[in-house]
């Protein structure tokens, strides 16, 4: 496993820091100038695109605090534990970034982007170093441990005997050069999106296979500090894949494709040379090419939920609306600035499992502005976001729909399954 740089600034901690005043140096060195320059900045540009800003207004749990206290801790002025429990009010969805004038005015330019999410994490993993736990994650994170896969929210039963049920009766084959890698959200609990998307591989002749034993990717231990863990289950996935002859991982969850093209290749380096193939986006060059050809229509009035770590943090936002433009019957009414306000769901960064009730209010704002629209209908391309959108949606009597379950509907594709309500 390849060590990450103590060097780079934007690094993570190494779970196997020194421990007291020295690790905690050590991250502040590394974090010191960028804490600088959002610190002398000063602007609301960051704060005001915040999903958590927006609904509690605590200016503690802003983009520039999160800066604010490096510097803070520089100075002898604040330690970890005064500092630590502010840094679970963050969704890891990147708008801060994108809004920030050091991205805005230099980054077309030096090609430079703020990185106030790995700070975040980063801060997070010293915690977990220092022995600061939050009880949710601490939780989430032993029971991931013992079960191999995140345990999911509710009483779906969560094991390695049952990561493969969600594919029952589609007789897919195990290992291949290809393989289908379904994040335990949608495996276990919201079963009826990889059985479309199983199946709409299958309408279009693509060769597709499953793991021999499929672990969780390690990103949302990673999020929450838990990095060891994250390493360690990554590792696994990493000889599964090689033992199998993978070449080229599928990954239909957004969460699970951050993980795979940036936390993979800082764990291994040259070692990881496997190719991740976002789902919509090979989705939307089958229809353009005429290897699906949706035609069923489907009578909604829809608006289309951009995930955060698709839109903000990847660029991918075309590919989602060129599928939507190719099912007849919708009508589709779009948000306003798409590349620059895309709006979260409050479901990341493990704040639905520390802080639910923060979660559910960051929903409710999304929602809002979809029935602002008069759609009954919002689509995203995200297990993690639709749950608690769907929650936030039965209130104002608008559907939450998975892109790929409503693309399988106008190929005339049965899919069953569990949408998880």
């Amino acid at each position: 496993m390849t060590d990450i740089s103590p060097h780079d600034t934007g690094s993570l901690p190494s779970p196997n820091g020194d421990g007291g005043s020295g690790a905690t140096g050590e991250f502040v060195q590394q974090w010191r100038n960028a804490a600088y320059n959002c610190f002398s900045s000063g602007h609301k540009f960051c704060r005001e695109v915040c999903p958590v800003m927006q609904v509690t207004r605590n200016e503690s749990w802003t983009p520039t605090a999160f800066h604010a206290n490096v510097v803070a801790m520089e100075q002898g002025e604040l330690q970890l534990t005064d500092i630590a429990d502010d840094y679970v009010n963050c969704t890891g969805c990147g708008a801060c970034e994108l809004r920030c004038p050091n991205t805005l005015f230099t980054g077309d330019f030096y090609r430079f982007r703020t990185r106030t999410v790995d700070l975040v994490k980063a801060m997070r993993a010293l915690a977990v170093d220092q022995g600061i736990h939050q009880p949710g994650w601490q939780r989430w994170n032993l029971l991931t441990d013992e079960r191999s896969h995140e345990p999911v929210l509710g009483e779906v039963p969560v094991s390695q005997d049952h990561v493969r049920d969600w594919s029952q009766g589609l007789d897919i084959p195990v290992g291949g050069e290809s393989i289908l890698f379904v994040d335990c959200e949608a495996a276990f609990y919201r079963t009826s999106v990889p059985r479309a998307v199983a199946q709409i591989l299958r309408r279009a002749g693509y060769e597709f296979g499953l793991m021999n034993e499929q672990w969780c990717c390690g990103g949302p231990a990673a999020e929450m500090g838990y990095l060891e863990q994250s390493q360690r289950f990554a590792r696994h996935n990493l000889d599964d894949w090689r033992a199998g002859g993978v070449k080229r991982v599928l990954v239909l969850d957004p969460h699970d494709y951050i993980t795979f093209t940036e936390d993979y290749p800082k764990y291994f380096g040259e070692e990881y040379d496997i190719e991740i193939v976002l789902v919509v986006e090979l989705f939307a060059e089958m229809i353009a090419d005429g290897r699906l050809a949706p035609s069923v229509p489907i009578e909604r009035t829809i608006t289309y939920h951009d995930p955060c770590r698709l839109n903000k943090r990847k660029g991918i936002w075309q590919a989602p609306r060129q599928i939507l433009s190719a099912i007849p019957g919708l009508t589709f009414h779009d948000v306003d600035r798409v590349t620059q306000w895309s709006y979260c769901s409050g479901g990341g960064g493990g704040l639905p499992i520390e802080k639910p009730e923060l979660t559910a209010r960051i929903s409710e704002s999304r929602v809002d502005k979809a029935a602002q629209l008069g759609v009954d209908t919002l689509v995203s391309a995200c297990p993690w976001s639709e749950r608690p959108l769907s929650e936030a949606g039965d209130a104002k009597a608008i559907d939450v729909v998975d892109i790929h379950e409503l693309l399988a509907e106008s190929l005339g594709i049965e899919v069953g399954g569990r949408r998880g309500q």
